[in-house]
């Protein structure tokens, strides 16, 4: 077994090692900004930059994109990231916006190997039921290795039953890397990614050992804080510490 260890950087963006490989979750880099709206959508304002810059990141093996239409995911940055051919998993809607090469489109349950590890792209929703019109597809990631934890990232997922569905296939699930923050914007009246509630349900569902929040600040439109997380967790002992920037060693 090699040492599983994460370093957050900010929002939904962490530098996890696993496996003997660096992966980046939804590589956002960019420094505090407001990003111009899309028809049919909202500006988003940055108001904390990465505690690693893309620069200083050091080598990257894979980047696990859930999604690439929203900059709080995505930003101009992280496809600079992308753009140096790093092997890049994502939705088959990104294979096909993104140009370049290196994003390889996943379906639902459908796997990719790299080096050791297996990774299986998993179901997700960016909001409620009915809600994939205007936020797009979005995937989920489980990591399987011999010898190593089982790690599930969730993406910008907001369904507890999806979770439920991952549960039935590879629960006890050692590590999950959570994106919370209840995100929501006045174009949809609901949580775009788990309520701190949720997180603890989905964390229940997959039976994990340890717990990494993700996507609880930096961003104007998270409903929900880092705070609140730790609350909906207290006394549990699941939720790991990860100040911004710095390495930690996960025992699972």
């Amino acid at each position: 077994m090699t040492t599983t260890a994460i370093t957050y950087i900010g929002g939904p963006t962490a530098l996890l090692e696993y496996a003997g490989l660096r992966i980046v979750t939804d590589p956002t880099f960019d420094p505090p900004q407001s990003y111009d709206a899309a028809p049919g959508s909202v500006a988003l304002v940055k108001t904390v930059g990465p505690a690693i810059g893309r620069i200083e990141l050091g080598p990257v093996d894979l980047i696990l994109l859930s999604h690439h239409e929203h900059k709080d995911n995505l930003d101009y940055e992280g496809l600079e990231l992308i753009a140096q051919g790093i092997p890049t998993l994502g939705t088959l809607q990104a294979a096909s916006d993104l140009f370049g090469g290196s994003i390889i489109g996943l379906d639902n349950w459908e796997t990719h190997d790299i080096g050791r590890v297996t990774i299986t792209a998993v179901p997700a929703l960016h909001g409620p039921p009915g809600s994939e019109r205007r936020t797009g597809p979005v995937i989920g990631f489980v990591l399987q290795a011999s010898g190593e934890p089982t790690v599930y990232v969730s993406g910008d997922n907001a369904s507890v039953p999806l979770v439920g569905q991952i549960a039935e296939r590879f629960a006890p699930v050692e590590l999950a890397i959570l994106f919370a923050g209840a995100a929501r914007t006045p174009a949809i009246d609901a949580p775009l990614t788990l309520t701190s509630t949720d997180a603890v349900a989905v964390a229940s569902a997959l039976q994990a050992a340890q717990v990494v929040g993700l996507h609880t600040e930096d961003w104007q439109h998270f409903s929900e804080s880092r705070a609140d997380l730790e609350a909906a967790f207290a006394g549990m002992g699941l939720l790991v510490a990860t100040p911004r920037g710095v390495r930690i060693e996960l025992v699972v």
